[in-house]
């Protein structure tokens, strides 16, 4: 039985979700993949954990202006075409990683992954909730972000797979190119497209600036900040959590991949009950609570003496409150712009916290050798989502807002 926010869509809107599912579940999983094939490349090129950090770094960094780029070029030239390109451009750098030989050509390709990567969720959240009506908004864009858990765990899935049957220094290259065809795929159904009715009917698009204008500096900052926050723990859990397993706790392939896949497939459950509180209860609170719940248990992972099969256990919640909280953001980003900076000003903030959690993995990275990858992990984490908590504690409520051009702001 289809759920009642489902039923409300009609064909393009439901067109437009689940050609954006699909393409947000291949964005985690093609940038996902180097969490995963991290292990073997520390071993076969015998990369440094500050080189490896860099790696994952860059991409966030790049994704950020990716990110910002396709926000404003959507505000331009439409929603459609904008993910038509991003998922071309993620398709082919995911593979020119796979063809790297040495560290300096991966850190380019992973260079060129972020810009793709940064902006398949600008212009796809954008989309979605333009086409959605304002009661459901917020499960529909929650329901696109757990996409993530989908392409998260295809990831875990395909690199065990490949690994386990391909030699090590042959299977990395593998697992990077099997996002090719499902991305053509996904241009296709893109092409069947209509443009939303909101951007079409909004006035021309303001200048680039304007995000940072008197009346919106403030939603920018605080937009900013709470995508810091949110990404910051999130990179430092999916960056080195599968190398602590392995290197911390001497776990085998086979267990790492069942923590990891506890973590993905709770994370799912956590990007549906986000997504319901914030229609239900308010962006705010759904924030908060789901930032508190990812402190609390991380801080238990990496801080108490637990056992592998504590740690296990502890995964599934780790999953639901870390990655569940980004339900929210989604809605409360498109919510605070009018729709002629709406791609400019998501795409900022979101990207931004992203560019800026870059540094993360590479300050555990650097601490690892200090410290250990699993304080290193548990002080970065709470640090982060204590940001997000006192953030969302001075945002808007904008729970059921509808979408307002410039005009319709200042009146």
């Amino acid at each position: 039985m289809k759920p009642q926010w489902y039923q409300m869509l009609d064909g393009n809107a439901r067109r437009a979700f689940w050609t954006s599912f699909a393409g947000f579940g291949l964005d985690a999983m093609d940038v996902q993949l180097y969490a995963f094939i991290l292990p073997v490349l520390l071993t076969v090129w015998g990369l440094s954990h500050t080189e490896a950090g860099l790696l994952a770094s860059a991409t966030l960094v790049s994704s950020a202006i990716g990110g910002w780029i396709t926000g404003l070029l959507a505000d331009r030239v439409g929603r459609i075409r904008m993910l038509k390109i991003t998922m071309l451009w993620l398709a082919l750098s995911t593979c020119l990683c796979g063809l790297a030989d040495n560290f300096g050509q991966l850190l380019v390709a992973r260079l060129l992954q972020g810009l793709g990567f940064g902006g398949e969720w600008a212009a796809g959240v954008v989309f979605v909730a333009e086409v959605v009506a304002p009661e459901v908004r917020g499960r529909a864009v929650g329901m696109v972000q757990s996409a993530w858990a989908v392409g998260w765990g295809m990831a875990a899935m395909i690199s065990a797979i490949v690994l386990a049957l391909v030699p090590p220094d042959l299977g990395w290259r593998i697992t990077f190119t099997v996002g090719l065809l499902p991305a053509f795929v996904v241009y296709v159904f893109r092409t069947r497209l209509t443009e939303s009715e909101t951007f079409l009917k909004a006035g021309p698009p303001s200048s680039w600036h304007s995000i940072f204008s008197r009346s919106m500096a403030a939603a920018t900052i605080k937009g900013s900040l709470l995508a810091t926050g949110m990404h910051g723990g999130y990179w430092a859990i999916a960056t080195w959590w599968p190398v602590m397993l392995r290197s911390e706790r001497g776990l085998s392939t086979t267990a790492t991949s069942a923590n990891l896949a506890a973590v993905a497939s709770a994370s799912f459950f956590g990007y549906i009950s986000s997504a319901w509180l914030g229609d239900r209860v308010g962006r705010k609170a759904t924030l908060v609570s789901f930032a508190m719940g990812g402190i609390l248990t991380v801080l238990a992972c990496t801080e108490l003496p637990a056992s592998n099969f504590e740690l296990l256990l502890l995964s599934f919640p780790l999953g639901f409150f870390a990655l569940g909280m980004f339900s929210a953001i989604g809605p409360v980003l498109t919510e605070l712009y009018p729709t002629e900076i709406r791609g400019s000003g998501l795409g900022f903030c979101y990207n931004f916290g992203r560019g800026m959690a870059g540094a993360t993995p590479l300050l555990i990275g650097g601490s690892a050798a200090t410290i250990g990858i699993n304080h290193a992990i548990g002080i970065y984490v709470a640090s982060s989502y204590g940001l997000v908590s006192l953030v969302a504690i001075f945002l808007p409520e904008t729970r059921g807002q509808e979408l307002r051009s410039v005009s319709q702001a200042r009146s």
